[in-house]
């Protein structure tokens, strides 16, 4: 099952396929992929073309428990929020793998880079920087600017990229996204619907001397992230986070 979830108020299971070329928008070729998509996920019918001209394939959002594919101009996003297992979101993910080449003609060479994305949102309402602040720079260098007279966080937003291959194609990156405003603190009123969001991401790109297999990255991608998940990230970020969060609400 999927215990990442407990941790945290909603738990996101993501894939990025980034491509080279831009991405197909023919009418019969768009139609096509969704309804292939639909005919194994049916609870997914809300077909629609956003403002900014992405196509959007998603599920009834009346639960915490939903799915949406969207095609961008140069990227495929297949997304699942709040999934009962993590198989359960790999299995729509692994669809959208497989229909890409034939369906929308993305092939190796086309593929810049695939990310697995695990995100974690805490609901509080109240300086997020501030707790971000607390839970992650307590005795960092940066919190030492804290300590002088009615200084406040206002932008503790850390986002660092890490190289976890000799050759720097397999990346780790870990940023956590605060969404308070100046305003707000300085009012000291605070929305009630904000999160603070922790984005964990595994990034493949391609090794130009051999052909790119984009479903067995995609499986070794999930494997590093969930062990990375249960190793680091849950005890060395959501964890603390959490505490966090705790300790204000008393």
């Amino acid at each position: 099952m999927n215990s990442f979830g407990s941790f945290c108020d909603d738990f996101f299971v993501d894939m990025y396929v980034n491509t080279e070329l831009d991405l197909p928008t023919g009418r019969d070729t768009i139609l096509s992929f969704f309804e292939r998509i639909q005919r194994q996920f049916p609870s997914m019918g809300n077909f629609r073309r956003r403002d900014a001209g992405d196509y959007c394939l998603e599920e009834e959002r009346d639960g915490e428990r939903f799915r949406w594919v969207t095609l961008e101009v140069d990227r495929i996003c297949s997304m699942c929020a709040n999934p009962p297992s993590l198989q359960d979101a790999y299995e729509l993910h692994g669809l959208v793998l497989e229909l890409a080449p034939y369906m929308l003609g993305v092939n190796h060479l086309d593929i810049g880079s695939l990310d697995v994305s695990f995100t974690m949102d805490f609901d509080f309402q109240g300086n997020h920087d501030e707790v971000v602040a607390d839970a992650l720079f307590g005795s960092a260098a940066f919190s030492a600017l804290l300590d002088l007279p009615g200084a406040r966080p206002i932008g503790f937003s850390p986002n660092v990229v890490v190289s976890l291959s000799q050759d720097c194609r397999t990346q780790a990156r870990i940023a956590v996204e605060p969404r308070t405003s100046v305003y707000e603190i300085r009012q000291n009123k605070f929305k009630p619907d904000e999160t603070i969001s922790l984005y964990f991401t595994i990034r493949q790109f391609p090794d130009p001397n051999g052909r790119f297999d984009a479903a067995r990255s995609f499986q070794h991608q999930c494997q590093i992230a969930e062990e990375l998940m249960v190793d680091k990230i849950i005890p060395g970020f959501a964890k603390p986070l959490t505490d966090a969060i705790a300790q204000r609400r008393k």
